[in-house]
């Protein structure tokens, strides 16, 4: 038999994976923090018992604020007899039957001539890059080796070093407080509807709406004008610093609104990366310029690069590539009003055209413009 072998410092795999309450749960959004995978095979086994038992005794380490733990059975009789559930804070299981999620993680053969599992955790640092891979022993050695690593690990915000932030722009001045007091009233004006998130279901991105994950409203600007300002703006003010810090030349510009995160509505963005979908996937660059600032809560992080949470003053952007974890946490007092396209060039346009037909229905293409 032949394994996959991960070393410390290695990105984990990216996959798609069915949890107990998801058939295709995206395992990169999980970033952020520690992550425990346990691989155990069956939850019968005498060794994922104990193992299971281990970790539930420390809920001071597994509770999502330090470290996560996720299961990973490959035999469904574990659900089928509730020898394993989730439990929220800090407890996730995954269901391997196919055994895609233990082969890549090199628990399991990778040409599959036998479908068995090689017991084992691997430790994930909050970048999803692996910290540690500890087979189980016999005499449960291992335990006590989980143990003492989670527990000499350093807080999320001094990793892998104090004051590190994740590696966006921050850019004032991007609008004019007058042409700021202009998209605020035309949202005012038009009013904004409920705003959804890509997902790929059957082959094609559609649109979803899960106000547990995503809650904002959105007005789409029309006016050639307005349209045209933010084109001018973005070309003389954005698109300059991307070129000195990242050598990319942005071309091209997707999507003119105004969203509005109104604490009526507790709303707010949960983790999410901006190209993962067909739809989706020509996206570079992200753009949230904040045109007001009397609110409370609505700052975007980055839980991959610590808890740092940016608030940008009236017309100043973050900048960010599409491919970062992000979230914006909830507002709590106030509404705020924020003008948020995405930047891309020619290759990516090019990438866009071909992935068209891939819209599931109700989802047009935005309008391609020159920025």
């Amino acid at each position: 038999m032949r394994f996959k072998r991960l070393h410390p410092g290695e990105p984990a795999p990216w996959l798609r994976v069915r949890s107990l309450t998801n058939p295709r749960y995206r395992f990169d959004t999980v970033a952020g923090r520690y992550i425990v995978l346990c691989f155990f095979g069956s939850a019968t086994h005498r060794e994922a018992k104990a193992s299971i038992a281990a970790v539930l005794r420390r809920r001071d380490l597994f509770n999502d604020e330090i470290a996560s733990f996720f299961g990973v059975s490959s035999d469904y009789s574990d659900v089928q007899e509730s020898r394993i559930a989730d439990s929220y804070p800090g407890y996730r299981y995954f269901i391997d039957t196919e055994f895609e999620m233990a082969r890549a993680f090199g628990a399991a053969d990778i040409e599959g001539t036998r479908n068995e599992v090689v017991m084992r955790w691997v430790v994930l640092d909050p970048l999803l890059r692996v910290l540690s891979v500890i087979p189980f022993s016999r005499k449960r050695s291992d335990i006590t080796e989980l143990f003492t690593l989670l527990e000499g690990l350093p807080p999320l915000d001094q990793y892998p070093l104090p004051g590190l932030h994740a590696p966006v722009l921050v850019l004032p001045n991007v609008f004019e407080p007058e042409f700021c007091q202009k998209l605020i009233g035309l949202y005012d004006t038009h009013g904004g509807e409920e705003s959804g998130f890509m997902r790929e279901v059957d082959g094609k991105t559609v649109v979803q709406l899960n106000p547990d994950h995503k809650r904002r409203k959105d007005y789409l600007i029309t006016d050639p004008e307005i349209i045209a300002a933010t084109h001018l703006r973005m070309k003389n003010r954005i698109i300059p610093e991307i070129r000195k810090a990242y050598q990319y030349e942005a071309t091209r510009m997707e999507r003119y609104i105004v969203g509005c995160y109104a604490a009526e509505d507790n709303a707010h963005f949960g983790p999410h990366r901006d190209n993962t979908t067909s739809g989706t996937a020509h996206r570079r660059f992200a753009v949230s310029i904040n045109l007001n600032a009397d609110f409370e809560g609505g700052e975007v992080s980055f839980p991959e690069f610590g808890p740092r949470r940016f608030r940008p003053p009236p017309g100043g952007a973050v900048v960010f590539s599409c491919s970062l974890l992000h979230q914006v946490s909830t507002v709590t007092s106030g509404k705020r009003y924020a003008f948020l396209p995405f930047l891309y060039d020619e290759a990516a346009a090019r990438i866009r055209e071909a992935n068209n037909d891939k819209l599931g229905e109700g989802v047009l293409p935005y309008q391609l413009k020159t920025a």
